[in-house]
């Protein structure tokens, strides 16, 4: 018992300091991308050929990004001649609505709080039942490590349940297929007014990599009222954490 103690002394303190200041993250992280504000070469396609869910594109107005489509996978700032396309170190992606995840140069997304009534309900109890609609299972991971020691989800008053009655809102990870569709409008449907949702990953926000399939798989963008969109394929943890608490109106730098 003795040596029990002393090893956990030796570890000391394990979870993240978060909000108070941000953990450090891996060096081959991709976050926020960023978008030279100069004009493309002429008829270059190059970054958006190589796009695998056409997120990049060129308007009348400026190089974009969208968020909600990008896996942040890396090709389009390895085959941009121009360097236009650079990946930060940012890891606030979160939304509050899905014209927001369109990033163009000095442009970002941001989280407004929920308004009021539903701010006082969840600010100190937030619990939300998940929805895997169809999912890899890889930001069905990322949202389990927010419940373990490192980041300690519990602390700010967020849960998971196992249950919608038992829940303030939704989760959905997945692309929501036809076969997922019914399943996930009954699970929001069953959750008590006020109610949330959140669509976690890129595929629950757009389809992700399978929005070009035969299925119906557009996420759960077309079918609830999201309050709170969290790209990539997966977020990273500190992604999510981060906008489920700007939602609830908690400050993090």
């Amino acid at each position: 018992m003795l040596d029990i103690l002393a090893e956990r002394l030796r570890q000391g303190r394990r979870t993240v300091a978060f909000p108070k200041n941000v953990p450090d993250l891996p060096p081959r992280y991709r976050g926020l991308p960023v978008l030279a504000d100069n004009p493309c070469l002429e008829s270059c396609t190059a970054c958006a050929g190589v796009c695998p869910t056409g997120a990049l594109g060129v308007d009348a107005e400026s190089l974009f990004i969208d968020l909600g489509r990008c896996i942040l996978c890396g090709a389009c700032e390895r085959d941009c001649p121009k360097g236009m396309v650079t990946f930060s170190r940012d890891h606030r992606l979160a939304s509050s609505s899905r014209e927001g995840l369109i990033v163009r140069p000095g442009r970002r997304p941001q989280v407004t709080p929920l308004e009021p009534g539903r701010r006082r309900l969840f600010a100190k109890s937030l619990k939300l039942r998940e929805i895997s609609a169809a999912g890899c299972n890889a930001c069905e991971a990322d949202t389990n490590v927010l419940t373990t020691i490192v980041f300690d989800l519990g602390r700010f008053g967020i849960d998971f349940v196992a249950s919608p009655r038992h829940a303030d809102g939704v989760a959905v990870t997945g692309p929501v297929p036809r076969n997922m569709l019914a399943a996930t409008i009954a699970t929001f449907e069953a959750v008590p007014d006020p109610r949330v949702a959140i669509a976690i990953g890129s595929c629950a926000i757009s389809g992700g990599l399978f929005a070009a399939g035969g299925d119906a798989a557009h996420g759960a963008t077309p079918h609830l009222p999201v309050d709170l969109f969290i790209p990539g394929c997966p977020p990273h943890p500190l992604t999510i954490l981060d906008g489920l608490l700007r939602l609830l109106g908690i400050p993090t730098p």
